[in-house]
């Protein structure tokens, strides 16, 4: 049981959301505790999603590297082989030092942290559920919950954990599957199916969608499906998983794709269909919170306030994109609030990045969004092989794309797939935060040779000014 059971506030869940909140209430001067169900801190994001996939996709993208590309440097590595019990071990390894990064912040800020499971049993008071027994515990200022989210699931192929699996598992396999079938062409499905993929797994993402990434850019999710297409990754789009049937060699999916029903085989299957929030078990209805049917979001009102007074709530169990980078400044807007602070979140600049090769981001709305809701707008372009430093990496697959406001040149949207297209997209949300202009993109010198410069050139090629821009062939 833990020694002290009053605080200022409290937080439900350590992930992203919930240990930027307690970190902040700590700096304001409020005593905190954080609450989490698990041993470690971090949430998904550090455990068992954002920092292992990226450890794994770096880890293959090096092993491809060595296979295939280096040879064209003039590196000649011989044989290279894989150690996948290696390979685990390391990305374990990062996951257990940002974990106890985090715990060593808790430590610095005088942040207790709770190892135990909250459920509500009053407004400003939650009942924890830990090894040692069941206590109270109570927040004079406020609650807020965090508690993340975790892997939906799909009524015709149901998970069993052993050879249709979740994203968690799809981290951990002990050997590369012959054949993977990945149900879900988001962002976890596509990243863990490269992964896999480079790792030699024969590798189909189906997607119910008429694209991969559904809601993006149409021209980016497009080119990428082409590039995965090339790197021996299958791409079904439009396709339906109506059923599945265990064989002697292995799962078979019933999958209806171009009006006919085909079979997908496969070793392994994921299931990476979305997340769901996790707002069960948390005694919500004991202090008026009704989540949403649908979505199982907790309802709110400006700056995370729910429909209990002194209970906010903000990340994944909240609604808008799971994405931790959104949970990090929305913990950080709700203390600020309780704590009488301007607390906010720019909705409108919210990045988002896949961490395939090449890599895709964007900020802001697409050109889809753009003609439905009928704004005019102008759009500009330039391919990453007209680009010097890209040439140089061998790195040409891609493009920069800016649109803007017709009338006012207001940055509406960037999108870049790329090499290291997770670090370009950030001065496209710089610019817009500040309600820059495609041409002040254009009138900002960038260092040559670098890739940034395809920005620059896209943010020209808006006013059909391009420097370097081939001359056929403009627009990918």
């Amino acid at each position: 049981m833990n020694a002290q059971t009053h605080y200022d506030i409290l937080v439900i869940g350590a992930g992203p959301a919930g240990y930027c909140a307690a970190i902040r209430a700590a700096q304001l001067g409020f005593s905190t505790a954080v609450i989490d169900k698990s041993k470690t801190a971090g949430g998904t994001c550090i455990n068992v999603g954002c920092i292992p996939s990226k450890a794994l996709l770096d880890s293959s993208e090096l092993f491809d590297v060595a296979k295939n590309v280096l040879s064209a440097h003039g590196v000649n590595a011989g044989n290279v082989s894989l150690d996948l019990g290696a390979m685990m071990a390391r990305k374990n390894g990062v996951v257990a030092a940002l974990t106890g990064g985090i715990e060593t912040l808790f430590r610095a800020n005088r942040i207790n942290f709770v190892h135990g499971a909250a459920r509500f049993t009053g407004p400003r008071e939650l009942a924890i559920e830990s090894a040692g027994g069941t206590y109270a515990i109570t927040a004079g200022r406020a609650i807020v919950i965090a508690a993340g989210s975790a892997p939906a699931g799909l009524a015709s192929v149901p998970i069993d954990g052993t050879t249709v699996v979740d994203s968690t598992a799809a981290l951990s396999f002990d050997k590369v599957p012959a054949r993977l079938a990945i149900v879900g062409g988001g962002a976890i499905g596509v990243e863990l199916g490269s992964v896999w993929s480079r790792l030699g797994a024969k590798v189909t993402i189906i997607e119910l969608m008429p694209q991969l990434l559904p809601g993006w850019d149409g021209q980016a999710a497009r080119l990428l499906a082409r590039v995965l297409n090339k790197q021996g990754v299958a791409v079904m789009t439009g396709a339906n998983v109506e059923g599945e049937e265990m064989r002697g060699d292995g799962m078979h999916l019933a999958v209806r794709w171009n009006n006919m029903v085909g079979d997908v085989a496969a070793d392994k299957v994921l299931v990476a269909v979305g997340r769901r929030p996790y707002t069960e078990n948390l005694g919500l209805d004991k202090i008026g919170i009704i989540p949403d049917q649908k979505t199982g979001c907790i309802p709110i009102s400006k700056l995370g306030m729910t429909a209990c007074d002194g209970v906010y709530a903000a990340g994944d169990c909240v609604p808008g994109p799971m994405l931790a980078h959104k949970a990090f400044e929305e913990g950080i807007a709700v203390v600020e609030t309780i704590a009488g602070k301007a607390g906010h979140v720019d909705y409108a600049t919210i990045p988002g990045v896949v961490y395939t090769s090449p890599e895709i981001a964007f900020v802001g709305a697409t050109e889809e969004n753009l003609k439905e809701r009928g704004i005019a707008f102008a759009a500009g372009s330039f391919p990453f092989r007209a680009n010097g430093r890209a040439s140089a990496m061998g790195a040409t697959d891609g493009f920069v794309k800016v649109l803007s406001d017709a009338a006012t040149d207001a940055v509406l949207g960037v999108h870049i797939v790329g090499p290291v297209a997770s670090e370009l997209v950030a001065e496209a949300v710089s610019v817009m935060a500040f309600g820059g202009s495609a041409e002040d993109i254009a009138r900002t010198v960038h260092a040559h040779p670098t890739l940034s410069e395809a920005l620059r050139e896209a943010a020209l090629d808006v006013d059909k000014r391009s420097l370097h821009a081939p001359p056929v062939g403009k627009k990918q």
